[in-house]
């Protein structure tokens, strides 16, 4: 059986004093420190701090070096290259036959598969608008960190019969442009390792 409660008279008053969260009274601060100074020392701290930043003067900025990838996809191309000048394939005098207008009628065909026009490649050359469908073209592989030469001849090896077309565009362009790192360099590398340029 449970014990009485006992009822005698009023509650007696607790000797524990009650938390209130409340009120300025009810600050808790550290003894010494004021809030009020830590807050002009914070102000004045990152007033000093932005004046100083902008006296810095920028220098010119050096050639940038090329990044691993890009050098890697030099090397690839050279590579290619170099395997192409020692002997001929069938697939490269097939690409080097094709003409334009079967480039033109292999884009065209693309063209039609599509529900909705490309909006944003109306600036690109016909040779870009093939070399960027084929970058996105996840079935013959990644298109990250190789070069575009190299994935066409490994889709090939691999039997997932890349178009002929891509290739042919691909030597076109290799042998008229300057810049052979920015025909080998598929569009995804060029965005994932853009480098920001700051104007002086």
């Amino acid at each position: 059986m449970p014990p009485k409660r006992r009822v005698s008279g009023p509650a007696a008053k607790s000797q524990q004093s009650t938390l209130a969260f409340h009120g300025g009274a009810n600050k808790v601060t550290k003894p010494g420190a004021r809030a009020q100074d830590v807050k002009k020392n914070v102000l004045s701290k990152s007033t000093t701090k932005a004046i100083k930043s902008e006296a810095i003067n920028l220098e010119p900025v050096e050639e940038a070096k090329p990044t691993t990838v890009e050098a890697d996809i030099i090397d690839q191309v050279e590579k290619e290259v170099a395997a192409q000048e020692t002997g001929s394939n069938p697939e490269d005098d097939a690409a080097r036959r094709t003409s334009e207008a079967t480039i033109k009628k292999y884009w065209s065909a693309k063209e039609k598969q599509r529900l909705a026009p490309r909006v944003h490649q109306d600036e690109l050359s016909l040779h870009e608008k093939v070399l960027r469908e084929f970058d996105m073209s996840s079935q013959y592989g990644p298109c990250t960190g190789i070069a575009r030469l190299k994935r066409w001849k490994r889709a090939q090896r691999l039997e997932l019969d890349p178009p002929i077309e891509v290739l042919a565009v691909l030597l076109k362009e290799q042998e008229s442009a300057r810049d052979k790192l920015a025909v080998q360099r598929s569009h995804v590398d060029e965005l994932l390792n853009t480098r920001t340029e700051v104007e002086a």
